[in-house]
């Protein structure tokens, strides 16, 4: 496939595309060929990696613009653009993984706009009567914890409001009111995500550090 991208998917890859690029104009895009699918894998602003497999024989690991490749699905061509492959940074996470609990769309589409309905108040209105700035307001709510599943066997697990707007921002849920199935809260190693009908979206957890004051340690 040296020189096509080779997706089958036109239209699944431009929606995840078209999506991409409103978020982030100059994102990257790597593609990773599996079997007669094709992995689109992409980071989003708030540090959130997105990937949706569409049909095709893709290349089997390139990175490229993710606008010039929608410019060319847009044109019907099938070209390659230019590879980027030092552009991306980002580890992916484990390929084995499970599923730890299941939620309802409308459930996650809920918790979606009633966080940017708080940014619009709060940015609108300021915060009893202060103003605050909106990255402020808008890392606060994406820090936020918005839904906690605990399995059978295992520790809860936290779900941070930046996967929910990865899959709610990328339309991974799908038409609103459409007859699609539940998103599965998926665990893979220090990873979660949230697999969404029309895409998955995964976050890995921050190392909680322990902090020992100096004059208190054994070797201070």
């Amino acid at each position: 496939m040296e020189g096509r991208h080779g997706l089958a998917g036109v239209a699944d890859a431009g929606a995840f595309l078209a999506r991409l690029t409103r978020l982030d104009p100059a994102a990257p895009v790597r593609l990773r060929r599996s079997g007669h699918r094709t992995a689109l894998w992409a980071q989003l602003p708030w540090d959130v990696l997105v990937t949706r497999e569409v049909a095709g024989d893709g290349p089997a690991d390139a990175t490229v613009s993710a606008a010039d490749l929608l410019a060319v699905l847009a044109g019907g061509g099938d070209r390659l653009p230019e590879r980027r492959d030092a552009q991306w940074r980002w580890p992916l996470p484990p390929a084995a993984g499970e599923t730890v609990e299941s939620v309802a769309g409308a459930e996650l589409s809920r918790l979606a706009a009633a966080a940017a309905g708080t940014l619009r108040e709060v940015s609108a209105g300021g915060l009893g009567g202060r103003q605050v700035g909106q990255r402020a307001v808008r890392d606060a709510l994406l820090d936020h914890v918005a839904l906690v599943v605990t399995p059978p066997e295992g520790e809860p697990v936290e779900v941070s409001q930046r996967l929910v707007q990865a899959i709610s921002r990328m339309g991974f849920l799908g038409p609103e009111g459409a007859d699609v199935p539940d998103t599965r809260v998926r665990v893979a190693g220090r990873w979660v995500g949230l697999s969404a009908p029309y895409g998955v979206a995964w976050l890995q957890a921050v190392k909680k550090l322990t902090v020992v004051p100096i004059g208190g340690h054994p070797k201070g």
